[in-house]
C-alpha cells in the first residue's frame, strides 16, 4: 500500500465586499451582492441556500472560474482576485465528477500532476497515495464506467487531493448519489477534511447535509448572506423568517408578547424561548416551530386541540397534518406507538426545543 501524502498546508479564505453581475448593463440584477465572510484555515464552511441564491457563483469566484464585478478575494493572506485558477492553489470537486471515461482510475487521478509537468512515475506514485487516502487501493486499472457512483466520487476527490491544494472546493458533490450513499459519503468527506486539516468551502442546497458536515454555515438568499453561524446556532436561533423556514421546514405563526413577558401563540403560552430583549408588551412577533417540536397527546390533554387530516408512516417516523385553531400544522412524530387515522381527535403540546422567535415580516438581509 502506498503511504498517504502529508496533509497540505491549509489556508484561510476571505471575501471582501464581493459582487457579481453577468453582463455589462447596470440594470442587470446582481447574482451576488456585497458578500463578505471568512473561512478559517482547517475548517469546513458550507454555502447553503435555494437554487439561484448565488452560492455556486460565489464558489466559482473563489476558484477563479468567475471574476467578481466588485470586491476582492483573499486566500492564505494573498489577494487572488485577478489570478487564474492555476495560480490560486485550489482544487474543486464538481457535481458531475468530470472523469475522463477513456482513462483508468490511476490515470484520472494522476492527470493534473502530469499536465503540470510532474514526471509520470512520480505522478503515479502520488496518485496512489491520494487513492489510499480515499479508500481506492487496488482500483488503479478500473475505468469510470466500471465504478459505482460512490467510487466515482472518491476518484474525483482523490484527483483534487493529489494536487495538495491549500483550499478544497465542493460544488453539490453528493447530489447524484442515492440517500444512503449520500449519508456515507458526507461522513467520509467530513472525516477526511478533519484528518488532513483541509480548508473546505462546500456548496449544497440540502440542509441536512450542511448540518452534518459543517463547522460553520453561510445561508444565502437572493445573492446576499441571510445569516452565518454554527449549525446549532442557525437551527436553534434563526435570525429571520427565511432562515427559520429554510433550515428544517419551520412553520411560522403570529404571536404577541404578554405583559408578564410570556409569548402568546393562540391558546399556547410559549415558555421554551425568551422574547427579544427590546420587545414591548403587545408587540407582534413570529414564532417558528419545527415539525419535531410538537408532542402528540390524547384528545383533551394538550393545550391545542387537533384533528388528523393526513397521516403517513415512514418507518422510523410518522408524519401528520393536523387541523387546529392555528391552521394546518405539520408534525413529525418519532415516539408514537401507532399511526393516527384521518378524522381522529388529538391534542398538541410544544416541546422545549425546535421553537424560535424571529422578527415579524423579516425575510432577511436580501433586497425585496
Amino acid at each position: 500500500m502506498s503511504t498517504p501524502s502529508p496533509a497540505p498546508a491549509a489556508a484561510g479564505i476571505e471575501l471582501r465586499g464581493v459582487s457579481k453581475r453577468y453582463g455589462d448593463s447596470p440594470s442587470t440584477p446582481l447574482a451576488v451582492r456585497d458578500v463578505s465572510f471568512e473561512i478559517a484555515p482547517g475548517t469546513l464552511t458550507t454555502l447553503l441556500g435555494p437554487s439561484g441564491c448565488g452560492k455556486t457563483t460565489t464558489l466559482r469566484m473563489i476558484a477563479g472560474l468567475e471574476q467578481p464585478s466588485a470586491g476582492s478575494i483573499w486566500i492564505g493572506g494573498r489577494d487572488v482576485t485577478l489570478l487564474g485558477p492555476a495560480e490560486r492553489n485550489v482544487s474543486m470537486v464538481f457535481q458531475s465528477y468530470a472523469l475522463f471515461p477513456h482513462m483508468d482510475v490511476l490515470a484520472n487521478v494522476a492527470y493534473g500532476l502530469e499536465v503540470s509537468g510532474v514526471a509520470k512515475a512520480e505522478a503515479r506514485e502520488r496518485a496512489r497515495a491520494a487513492m489510499a487516502n480515499v479508500g481506492l487501493e487496488g482500483y488503479d486499472a478500473r475505468l469510470p464506467s466500471e465504478l459505482s457512483g460512490g467510487q466515482q466520487q472518491r476518484v474525483a476527490l482523490a484527483r483534487a487531493l493529489v494536487l495538495e491544494p491549500a483550499v478544497l472546493l465542493f460544488d453539490e458533490p453528493l447530489s447524484n448519489l442515492d440517500a444512503r450513499l449520500r449519508r456515507s459519503m458526507r461522513e467520509e468527506i467530513r472525516a477526511l477534511q478533519q484528518r488532513l486539516g483541509l480548508t473546505v468551502a462546500y456548496v449544497t442546497h440540502d440542509q441536512g447535509e450542511a448540518l452534518a458536515v459543517s463547522d460553520r454555515i453561510i445561508v444565502m438568499d437572493r445573492g446576499e448572506i441571510a445569516q452565518t453561524g454554527t449549525p446549532d446556532e442557525l437551527y436553534e436561533r434563526p435570525a429571520s423568517e427565511f432562515v427559520a423556514g429554510f433550515m428544517g421546514e419551520a412553520m411560522l405563526f403570529d404571536a404577541t408578547l404578554r405583559a408578564d413577558g410570556g409569548v402568546q401563540l393562540g391558546p399556547l403560552l410559549v415558555a421554551s424561548v425568551a422574547p427579544p430583549s427590546a420587545a414591548g408588551a403587545g408587540q407582534a412577533l413570529k414564532v417558528a416551530v419545527r415539525p419535531e417540536a410538537w408532542r402528540i397527546v390524547a384528545a383533551g390533554e394538550g393545550e391545542l386541540a387537533a384533528i388528523v387530516q393526513k397521516a403517513a408512516y415512514l418507518g422510523s417516523t410518522r408524519e401528520y397534518t393536523f387541523e387546529t385553531a392555528l391552521g394546518p400544522i405539520f408534525v413529525v412524530a418519532a415516539e408514537a406507538a401507532r399511526t393516527l387515522q384521518p378524522g381522529e381527535l388529538a391534542g398538541l403540546r410544544l416541546a422545549g426545543h425546535g421553537v424560535a422567535i424571529v422578527p415579524a415580516g423579516d425575510r432577511g438581509s436580501a433586497p425585496r
